[in-house]
């Protein structure tokens, strides 16, 4: 399938967008009738492949595979949170490439229930996971779901440039975090454990600079969020 350039919007049955960094390639593609967003990193210097979220359609997300490495090699599969809508190809998935499978310790059960695969890793804030090269970190943020994660992948430094910054960090959220507000929660304690884990665990962390990639819909960057935060937990959602 063909290929755009970078916009972070995607549309079911459109093109992959493909960013590419100094050691990965993102690669984003929108599948099922939720426009579920699903991401692919691949090492450039390997080749490994880890998937976020094979939500639905695994004939387009086995296309996405192969579009990073025609061998249709798949390192990983980790899955953000329970929800139905963002596990419905892991089995086919799984099955035809036979990669492991990763998810929140507390929603691991839940997605073994409803797809039959089992999930190898149980994941925690804090967690690193490897692929390749490529180390990203585990941001667990619990209100969504209980067992809901974010990964951030941090650019690496220029430290042969005097007083250079920190590499920029993509941070994939989920249904957790999103243009304008946190993720849907049912309860209003749910709600305080959402936005307190986004602002302790993301934005407190994290620079403005750092892009954030949703479950659903368009890119946005913390930057972009931030000034908001207070007007979200006044509102309550």
């Amino acid at each position: 399938m063909s290929t755009a350039p970078w916009t972070g919007h995607v549309t079911p049955g459109g093109p992959t967008a493909v960013r590419v960094l100094d050691e990965v390639e993102l690669r984003k593609a929108s599948v099922g009738p939720m426009d579920n967003n699903a991401y692919l990193l691949t090492c450039r210097r390997d080749g490994a492949q880890l998937l976020v979220d094979a939500a639905a359609d695994p004939d387009r997300l086995l296309a996405l595979v192969r579009e990073g490495d025609a061998s249709a090699r798949l390192d990983l599969v980790v899955t953000t949170h329970r929800h139905r809508d963002h596990v419905g190809a892991l089995a086919s998935v799984v099955a035809v490439t036979g990669a492991r499978t990763a998810a929140g310790a507390d929603d691991a059960d839940a997605i073994t229930e409803a797809t039959g695969v089992p999930v190898g890793r149980r994941l925690h804030d804090g967690d690193l996971l490897v692929v390749g090269h490529v180390t990203l970190e585990v941001v667990a943020l619990r209100g969504h779901t209980p067992g809901s994660v974010a990964l951030a992948y941090r650019e690496p430094e220029h430290t042969h440039v005097p007083g250079a910054a920190p590499g920029r960090v993509h941070l994939l959220t989920g249904d957790s975090l999103f243009p304008g507000g946190v993720g849907r929660t049912t309860t209003p304690q749910d709600f305080t454990s959402l936005y307190d884990d986004v602002v302790a665990r993301v934005f407190d962390r994290f620079d403005d600079e750092t892009w954030v990639y949703p479950g659903h819909g368009r890119d946005t960057t913390l930057g972009a969020e931030r000034p908001h935060l207070a007007q979200w937990r006044a509102r309550g959602w």
